[in-house]
């Protein structure tokens, strides 16, 4: 099914031409949904118990092995428990169709869901009220619920269910070597570690989703690599990445992001043989959040080339834009360092949270492989705290910001101090759902209704199905 790609029109950022932007080609099941529904194999006929306290994951299995070429594993609405995992390895032009809630109810590593080795897959909720609950908090809290928490008769599991602290549960869902698929219409909440990874993927969407974890790291939103991938229109809240691309990646469009109280979107972390070509993001609002954008990398070799980063609005957020060769998270890679060539950074807008203290701009590149190519353009940033705000470059070349024009073998970092406001800054909008704060780790978060916009003014390119 062909994607739709539409075009931004607001007060605030400049009108964007309907484009193909970085994309290869089409993307998503080449086969409708129908078609896939002409069987239909409901997981209740295989031993599937609409219950908190079931386990969902053999009938899922037994259901897949029936369906797994040209139907539809269905599950209906309803409650189900999960401590079995679900291995989907196989098959094509399928779907899963989840309807119902799928509740965390083992205490194992690994993927709750992975689907590997398929094409014209659609993982989807029809009603748009799908939903996979992971209960990552029994793993975050690390102590048994306080005394006023409900008790555990009142849980799908026993309170002996919380591990101790500092352990990660099993992430939410993983899609290896996929093709031709498209996941949308879900709300993942509170994985025990990553909520939806696509791993060497192709020629897929991603979209019409809410992610919503735990304010801790290491609960990531999502994590890509492949090739010719269109996610949009998905708001995720945690404490690390909202979406971010990984290598090998190339061909790839994100745009109507809504990283709400999270990590931030990034690229990386970079280490050696890095691959990464013809990314656009766009359209990204990002509020009370670690960065809008990172690429990080420490050492470690290959390339970055021809990424367009565009329409950037945030406000509360540590840091901007922060391209920094030297992540000092990260352990040192092999190599002398990623080359980052020829990256655009277009019409950013809003406030940072200290100017000064982590500015908003840092294009900060490794001392034997310089940046070039590099552009800042349209860059209207300020600060919520103090009166001026300080960009940073070093061994970076191209233009705007603190950048140096031409090409060169490196140099020390250089500083601009910019002590007057960009006009207008304080009149950028701001999106009606905006969190206040995080979600805790010491009870269960709620799962929320799918939003129906991700950016100011931005229509979302399709409805709910749920309406």
């Amino acid at each position: 099914m062909k994607i739709l790609i539409h075009s931004l029109a607001t007060a605030v950022f400049t009108l964007l031409p309907p484009i193909s932007a970085q994309l290869s080609g089409s993307v998503g099941p080449t086969t409708s949904r129908t078609s896939k529904r002409s069987k239909v194999c409901n997981v209740l006929d295989y031993g599937g118990v609409a219950s908190k306290t079931s386990d969902i994951g053999p009938p899922i299995a037994s259901a897949f092995a029936a369906c797994k070429n040209g139907g539809t594993v269905y599950i209906p609405p309803g409650d189900y428990g999960m401590s079995t995992w679900a291995a989907l390895s196989g098959g094509k032009s399928w779907a899963l169709q989840l309807d119902g809630i799928i509740y965390r109810v083992g205490t194992g590593g690994g993927h709750m869901i992975s689907v590997s080795s398929t094409s014209d897959f659609e993982f989807y909720s029809s009603t748009s009220k799908g939903a996979m609950q992971g209960y990552g908090y029994t793993f975050h809290a690390g102590t048994l619920p306080p005394s006023s928490s409900p008790p555990s008769s009142s849980l799908p599991f026993p309170k002996s269910n919380f591990q101790p602290a500092g352990n990660y549960g099993p992430r939410l869902i993983r899609l290896t070597k996929v093709t031709d698929f498209s996941i949308h219409d879900l709300a993942l909440v509170d994985a025990g570690a990553f909520h939806l990874i696509m791993d060497t993927c192709s020629d897929g969407e991603v979209y019409n989703m809410i992610i919503r974890g735990g304010n801790e790291g290491g609960l990531d939103g999502i994590d890509i690599w492949g090739s010719n991938i269109h996610v949009h229109d998905v708001e995720v809240t945690n404490r690390d990445e909202c979406v971010t691309v990984k290598s090998p990646a190339s061909n790839m469009l994100i745009e109507n992001i809504y990283c709400n109280w999270s990590g931030g979107c990034a690229m990386g972390s970079l280490g050696s043989d890095t691959a990464i070509s013809n990314i656009h993001y766009r359209n990204i609002y990002t509020q009370n959040s670690n960065q809008m954008y990172m690429l990080k990398s420490r050492g470690g070799s290959g390339s970055v080339k021809n990424c367009t980063f565009e329409s950037f609005l945030g406000h509360s957020n540590a840091y901007t834009l922060d391209l920094n060769a030297d992540w000092s998270s990260q352990k040192v890679a092999t190599g002398y360092g990623v080359l980052y060539q020829d990256i655009t950074f277009r019409d950013w807008r809003g406030t940072c949270s200290n100017g000064v203290q982590r500015g908003p701009v840092q294009v900060l590149c490794p001392d034997k492989v310089p940046c070039t190519g590099i552009v800042v353009e349209g860059f209207s940033v300020w600060t919520e705290s103090g009166s001026s705000v300080v960009w940073k470059c070093q061994n970076a070349y191209g233009s705007g910001a603190c950048l140096k024009a031409g090409s060169g073998s490196g140099y020390a970092v250089v500083t601009s101090t910019i002590n007057t406001a960009p006009s207008g800054y304080a009149s950028d909008p701001k999106m009606p759902n905006d969190l206040t704060a995080g979600f805790a780790l010491t009870s269960s978060i709620p799962i929320p209704p799918i939003p129906t916009t991700f950016f100011p003014g931005a229509t979302p390119a399709s409805k709910l199905l749920g309406g």
